[in-house]
């Protein structure tokens, strides 16, 4: 028995351990992963088991590139069910998905699964698609890394524009794993210390829970302290583009909302003339719980990034203080994919490290 058939056997035993009270699988691959374990440790990816995003995920872009370099897809993640408002949930075989960390919260959305599957040490990857927040949203409450690509990087089948693939991985090197096999090209670029960077706790419209906005403002200090970031004058207060996504999503985007659109991207490109990197909380708010967010926008400090296009990622940034994982968003220019990406790294060296909780890889959960 080869390795990689090993390590899919081990990968499929975890899932069906936990699944039945962690819910991030729609469907588990068993059989299929297990036939393509064998033949795929010669390629470059030698039966690395990931996780899909949704039924349709195995016919993403990306899955497809994935299986091509040897990567074994194990199953599908939950996504929300019907009439879920703001796509902050996730629904499994064995019923809703719940946070990794608080088991009364959901994970996010809407790669719930996805997010849920990687911070329970089920996979170290799993695809994801961001429209709105809904690959960096479950990354921040799950306390694992996510990457919204540009718009346009890799194919999309949505028709607005606003949906990018992207990844939820334990690390930016795993992240960069995906990057490397889903592009035609992939150059590495090391960053240089420190690297410029301008925080905005709010982007200027959004209402940031203060303990969240705490999280984030000491995890930017350490990161100055370390010398991974340094912080550059000037704010970035931009448009709430809550009118404008909506109305791009609707497929009729009104005088109103594509001059929301044009100025936030003339704001955006004075930013990024001075620094490469922009700093904001990845969510306004804490998890909620499975009941609904109400009033709350959990995608305030994402989705103006989706209109406007640029990469962005959610690193761990810490807990709030009931235990709930906070994300750092990083947002770089556009097509500075994998600058981005080695930037997070840097980050995610001077911050400390999100272990899985050991009671999510046994019985326990609760």
């Amino acid at each position: 028995m080869s390795d990689a058939t090993d390590e899919v056997r081990r990968t499929l035993e975890r899932i069906d351990r936990t699944d039945p009270r962690l819910c991030a699988f729609v469907e588990v691959w068993h059989e299929r992963a297990l036939a393509d374990a064998g033949p795929a440790r010669r390629l470059p990816l030698a039966g690395l088991p990931f996780a899909v995003k949704g039924r349709s995920g195995i016919r993403s872009y990306a899955a497809r590139r994935l299986i091509a370099a040897g990567g074994v897809p194990v199953g599908s993640t939950s996504v929300p069910g019907p009439g879920t408002p703001w796509q902050t949930w996730g629904l499994g075989a064995h019923g809703r998905t719940v946070n990794p960390w608080r088991p009364d919260r959901t994970p996010g959305g809407s790669s719930a699964g996805s997010a849920a599957a990687v911070a329970a040490d089920l996979v170290e990857l799993a695809t994801g698609s961001d429209g709105a927040g809904s690959v960096r949203i479950p990354a921040a409450w799950c306390g694992v890394f996510g990457l919204k690509t540009t718009n346009g990087l890799l194919p999309s089948p949505d028709r607005s524009g606003l949906a990018s693939a992207g990844v939820l991985a334990r690390s930016a090197a795993g992240a960069g794993r995906y990057l490397r096999t889903v592009l035609d090209e992939y150059e590495p670029v090391p960053p240089v210390l420190p690297v410029p960077a301008v925080l905005s706790p709010d982007l200027g419209y959004a209402e940031v829970d203060p303990e969240v906005a705490a999280v984030v403002r000491r995890a930017v200090e350490r990161l100055v302290a370390a010398g991974v970031v340094r912080l550059v004058g000037g704010a970035c207060e931009l448009l709430d583009p809550c009118g404008a996504w909506s109305a791009v999503r609707g497929g009729e985007e009104s005088p109103a909302a594509a001059e929301v659109r044009r100025e936030n991207d003339l704001r955006l490109d004075a930013l990024f003339a001075r620094a490469p990197l922009l700093l904001t909380p990845t969510t306004p708010n804490r998890p909620h719980g499975h009941d609904g967010p109400g009033e709350l926008y959990s995608t305030a400090l994402t989705w103006a990034f989706n209109l406007s296009g640029h990469p962005a990622a959610s690193v761990p940034a810490g807990f709030t203080a009931d235990g709930c994982p906070v994300g750092l968003q990083l947002v770089a220019e556009r097509g500075a994919d994998v600058a981005l990406l080695a930037a997070a790294g840097a980050v995610e060296s001077a911050l400390p490290a999100v272990r899985p909780r050991p009671d999510l890889i046994r019985p326990g959960l609760t």
